[in-house]
């Protein structure tokens, strides 16, 4: 059934881009120490060093002296022998198994370690090592998945391969066969070295040999200096990017690490500010990471950038408390923002706290921590102004009552007014109106069409808007929404184009066409989604190419993403609607393969042999659903309908 699955994108599971020109080799962060000695000695410190390492006495900092850890009625053992470490656990699908640890992840504030379930296949442990409290623990404390569950740490939601390792490494590509479902993964270099962000230093070793001799690199793109990626106080947003392909909460279209330098949206589609990942104000709610809470942020707003606050190769901040906001936030301000107002922040007279207290910390009003795997602590990067307010109204958090949990948001709200009299930071904000569309799909049009047009909010805010406008569209809504096709944002001009979904064929082509050719891939690729089915007789030959080629970069994008079940999803849908019943099946039975509880895939197998009259395989499907998903009411409906 494969390859009913393959027989839809011919010529697209091949991970590579076609045509790409030749990239310098990658040639590890221990050619650039040569050099760059100071900045290696700070990265080596960082994060970003430790984020995969081999097992060895030096990166192991868990108890693997014969330790065990019961949890649930399932106990798990840590060892050495012969040099090696081991899990062995009842953790797993039937008997107790052992496993050779062969990579460890991070350094604080837990550990994880990855085992190889498979050859080639490397998964991530659920049983964490906290470094502080120097203890072993689980990371899921109340209900952990069991096994056979998508979530379970042998599941494809914790496979190293696909969910983790291009932001762990330097130059992967995961190379997963869904011919085989296998992985022969590579990578340049574990843990995130300097061609990671600097990217291949073939060429940049040749020149910084005989910078006064070098010729024009053999390899198109690099800079006078061999490198793909030119960093400058002149581009702040080529740094932010490059920091963005990892630090946010996105869908990749490559298969592994795009070069550094790669425009973001060429490489990734982040996700807009969507229920259960985001609070309806914007705020963090699920593990998203940074890029899509900064584009919130006036900061970003202003050409603020990484590095004004992180050291880019240590990742360490660069003032310790609050000395790293009062760089510009002073009386001094800063020169380079002339937007910011140049007053005394750090004081007493605007934190209402006393100095040196929690309070008094810039980071505690203005950049909320959430706990993330049990004790990973992260902090909001869209620097926000306290909202108690819209906790009264919505039930978003605020840092008031974050610390003030024995108060009420009112409280915190009339605190605030008398505090700061003549505060712009009240009255209508557009979380108002994403609750009640959350709450009510298909209610607030008019109000979403007005957030998606106000040029003044940022991107990610009015794309969301339109995002939640997909819920229930009427014709109307996309035909006003199609003003913005054109609009500066790629995250909007994809969000209109997702809105046509429902427009008549011929209304919905022409709007989408120009949008075939758009300079962004994300955008391009949006449109070309939209031509699947299309009763089209004839476009002219630029037309025709464009929508080709657009087809053929979507369609490269879910080869390389085979092994999430998720794609699976979108692969049947599309099947579905180029009337591929034997595909659409193949491609909801892969779904289900990979990730038992996804019901909607089973629901569509149902479907489908119901449809094409195979009664037994329905109730077989229907069967298989229910031992996944026992309390399950959609599929207890279809027992009824079956009469099984």
């Amino acid at each position: 059934m494969i390859s009913a699955i393959l027989f839809l994108f011919t010529g697209a599971t091949h991970a590579a881009e076609d045509g790409q020109p030749p990239v310098p080799k990658y040639i590890g962060s221990e050619v650039c120490a040569g050099c760059h000695e100071e900045e290696t000695k700070s990265w080596k410190v960082s994060d970003h060093a430790h984020a995969w390492m081999t097992p060895t006495p030096e990166h192991v900092d868990g108890n693997f002296d014969n330790a065990e850890f019961t949890f649930k009625g399932q106990t798990t053992r840590f060892y050495r022998k012969d040099g090696d470490y081991f899990i062995e656990t009842s953790d797993v699908p039937g008997e107790p198994k052992t496993f050779k640890v062969v990579g460890v992840d991070g350094i604080r504030p837990l550990q994880q370690y990855l085992l190889e379930t498979e050859p080639g296949k490397l998964q991530s442990f659920d049983v964490v090592w906290d470094q502080d409290k120097k203890v072993w623990y689980h990371l899921y404390p109340d209900t952990p998945p069991p096994p056979n569950d998508g979530l379970h740490w042998t599941g494809p939601y914790k496979n190293w391969n696909a969910r983790c390792a291009e932001c762990h490494a330097t130059g992967f590509r995961k190379n997963y066969s869904l011919a085989t479902r296998s992985y022969q993964s590579t990578e340049a270099q574990i843990g995130v070295g300097c061609e990671a962000c600097h990217g291949p230093g073939e060429a940049h070793a040749a020149w910084a040999q005989s910078p006064g001799t070098y010729a024009k690199s053999p390899f198109p793109g690099t800079g006078k200096t061999g490198l793909l990626i030119a960093y400058s106080k002149a581009l702040p947003e080529t740094e932010i990017q490059q920091c963005a392909g990892c630090h946010s909460r996105r869908e990749a279209f490559q298969d592994g690490n795009p070069l550094p330098g790669t425009s973001y949206h060429d490489a990734y589609r982040l996700s807009p500010l969507r229920q259960g990942l985001y609070h309806a104000d914007g705020q963090i709610l699920d593990e998203v990471y940074v890029f899509g809470s900064f584009l919130q942020s006036k900061m970003y707003a202003n050409g603020v950038r990484c590095t004004n606050c992180h050291e880019p190769h240590s990742g360490a901040l660069k003032a310790d408390g609050n000395a790293v906001c009062t760089q510009c936030h002073s009386p001094a301000a800063n020169p380079d923002f002339p937007a910011l107002t140049a007053k005394l922040y750090d004081d007493p007279s605007h934190t209402f706290h006393e100095p040196g207290t929690a309070g008094a910390q810039c980071k505690s009003c203005h950049m909320i921590e959430r706990v993330y795997m049990g004790i990973d602590g992260r902090r909001d990067h869209s620097f926000r102004v306290p909202r108690p307010d819209l906790t009264a109204k919505i039930g978003t958090p605020n840092a008031c009552n974050d610390c003030h949990s024995d108060k009420s948001a009112s409280w915190a709200a009339a605190e605030l007014e008398t505090r700061f009299p003549d505060s712009s930071h009240r009255g209508p904000h557009y979380g108002e109106v994403f609750a009640a569309a959350r709450q009510a799909p298909g209610s607030m049009g008019d109000e979403l069409m007005a957030i998606a047009g106000q040029k003044s909010f940022p991107g990610i805010v009015r794309a969301s808007a339109l995002d939640l406008l997909q819920q229930n569209t009427p014709p109307e809504t996309a035909e006003k929404a199609a003003a913005l096709i054109d609009d500066p944002d790629p995250m909007v001009r994809a969000a209109v184009i997702a809105l046509q979904q429902g427009v008549a064929p011929t209304e919905r082509i022409q709007r989408i066409i120009p949008a075939l050719s758009d300079p962004v891939r994300s955008v391009r690729m949006a449109a070309a989604r939209m031509m699947i089915g299309a009763p089209i007789a004839y476009m002219p030959k630029a037309m025709s190419a464009a929508a080709a080629e657009a087809s053929k970069e979507w369609q490269r994008s879910l080869a390389n993403k085979a092994d999430f079940p998720e794609t699976h999803l979108v692969i049947g849908g599309t099947a579905l609607v180029m009337r591929n019943a034997k595909s659409a099946l193949a491609a909801f039975e892969e779904v289900t393969r990979l990730d038992p509880q996804m019901v909607n895939a089973w629901v569509m197998q149902i479907r489908i042999r119901l449809a094409v009259g195979d009664m037994a395989g329905a109730q077989m499907s229907l069967q298989k659903g229910l031992l996944a998903n026992p309390d399950d009411t959609n599929l207890k409906a279809y027992k009824q309908q079956l009469g099984g």
